[in-house]
This record gives C-alpha cells, sequence and structure tokens, in this order.
C-alpha cells in the first residue's frame, strides 16, 4: 500500500519511519476520528488502517501480493465498529496498529542485518514514546497526571496572567513569559511546575509536555493538547469558554 519504494535502512531512519507512521495513526483515531469513523464502513470488504512516514493515513483493502512487500496491519477492522462502543473499537484499533508498528520496524531491522546492539537501540528508542493505545485511551499515570494538573493549575494561571483573564485561562497553557528581574524563588517554581506536567502527553501527537509551548485542555475529556496540534492559537483561545477536543466534538456531532 506504500506510494513509492521507500526501505530505511539505518536505526535512525526505521525510527524516523516508526514515528512517522504512527502520527499518521494517531491522527486517524484522534484528530481526525469522524472521517476515520466513516471511511470503516461495516458493509464495505476487509478494510485496514494503514499508516505512513509522511504522517499520512488511509483507510484501504490489504495489498494482493503474497506474501506482502511490508507486514499488513489488522484485517477487518470495520466490521467491528458498529457491534461495540466506539472508545472500545478505537482502542481495539489502536492496539494492532502498536503491533502492527512494532512489526514493520523490526521487518526493517531483520531486512537490513541489524544486530544485537542495534535491535536493543530501536527498541529503547520506540519504548521512550508512549503507545498508540495509551495516546488513545490514556493510562491510569497519564489520567493522574492530568487530574493533577488540572487540580493544581492555580499555578499556572500566573504564566497565563499577563494580557489574559482567569476565566479565559482556565484551560490553556500559553507559553510563560519570564522577567528578567523574576527572583530565584520564582524560578524555582517555575521549574518545579514543568517538572510538574513534564509526563502530561498531547491527546493528538502523543508527545511530552514542554514549557515553550502553548497547550489546552478539553473541558469533556480532559485530555491536552498542543494548540498547534488542534489548531487552537492563544488569541483564539481567549475566546473559547468551553474548549472541546476534535474527538469529542465528533462524538457529540455523530447521530
Amino acid at each position: 500500500m506504500e506510494g513509492g519504494q521507500y526501505n530505511p535502512r539505518t536505526v535512525e531512519e526505521v525510527f524516523r519511519d516508526f514515528k512517522g507512521r504512527r502520527a499518521g495513526m494517531i491522527k486517524a483515531l484522534t484528530t481526525d476520528v469522524g472521517e476515520f469513523y466513516h471511511q470503516c464502513d461495516p458493509e464495505k470488504e476487509n478494510l485496514c488502517l494503514y499508516g505512513f512516514p509522511n504522517e499520512q493515513w488511509e483507510v484501504n483493502l490489504p495489498a494482493e501480493e503474497v506474501p506482502p512487500e511490508l507486514p499488513e496491519p489488522a484485517l477487518g477492522i470495520n466490521f467491528a465498529r458498529d457491534g461495540m462502543q466506539d472508545k472500545d473499537w478505537l482502542s481495539l484499533v489502536a492496539v494492532h496498529s502498536d503491533a502492527w508498528l512494532l512489526a514493520v520496524a523490526f521487518y526493517f531491522g531483520a531486512r537490513f542485518g541489524f544486530d544485537k546492539a542495534d535491535r536493543k537501540r530501536l527498541f529503547n528508542m520506540i519504548n521512550e514514546m508512549p503507545t498508540i493505545f495509551e495516546v488513545v485511551t490514556g493510562t491510569a499515570k497519564q489520567q493522574t497526571k492530568e487530574k493533577s494538573l488540572v487540580s493544581n493549575h492555580s499555578s499556572s494561571k500566573r504564566s497565563n496572567s499577563k494580557g489574559r483573564s482567569s476565566e479565559s485561562a482556565k484551560n490553556v497553557i500559553a507559553i510563560p513569559a519570564k522577567d528578567e528581574d523574576m527572583g530565584l524563588e520564582e524560578e524555582e517554581e517555575e521549574a518545579e511546575e514543568d517538572e510538574e506536567h513534564g509526563d502530561t502527553l498531547c491527546g493528538a501527537c502523543g508527545e511530552n509536555y514542554a514549557s515553550d509551548e502553548f497547550w489546552i485542555c478539553c473541558d469533556l475529556c480532559e485530555k491536552w493538547f498542543h494548540g498547534k496540534c488542534v489548531k487552537i492559537t492563544p488569541a483564539r483561545a481567549e475566546h473559547i469558554k468551553q474548549y472541546k477536543c476534535p474527538s469529542c466534538s465528533n462524538k457529540r456531532a455523530r447521530p
């Protein structure tokens, strides 16, 4: 199902390939979930979810070649769509997607002769990233961190207070402004705040929180997102009374 030949040959290239495919599949199951749901029509034939190195995704029929050029994703994901709760169906697709990503990565590793050290390094690089399942469903650790982030958000309002009312800042983390005359105590508070938020994962791309990036929290599912991932700017956030992420918006819009 690939558009042209692409064969990563080094650990770094395989990992880059893995990240691109992973980002595409996460996009399908989060920000593009409405379109993904629509394409997985149970009336159609066996369908698969593919992720591509360019961070795009596709729902399509499996490859006709036997054996295929690459390992194939789980077959027939569309058949279970209407027989399960949406979140359970998406979780199932996410688990199979994680398995497929590992299969593709280690297929390249085997094909191009990665030794034990290379395989271990590749796995460690992959293992540092949250799985698609963890991004789509949220782990207990992530949910605890998110609740802690919400309950302790009064401290982050301090960094959001410049040019923004406390009401409009209730569900965003803005890029903090540091004054030159900031005391040592305030700097320590900032460091503690960054450490507290550090394990929070973006509900769209799965990457960690960084203090120099704008974030926004969904008021329904309480997941946090990079502003750039959900196309929300700090200026736009000021006028949002209740923010709903793409996934929650699609759930409410679906008949």
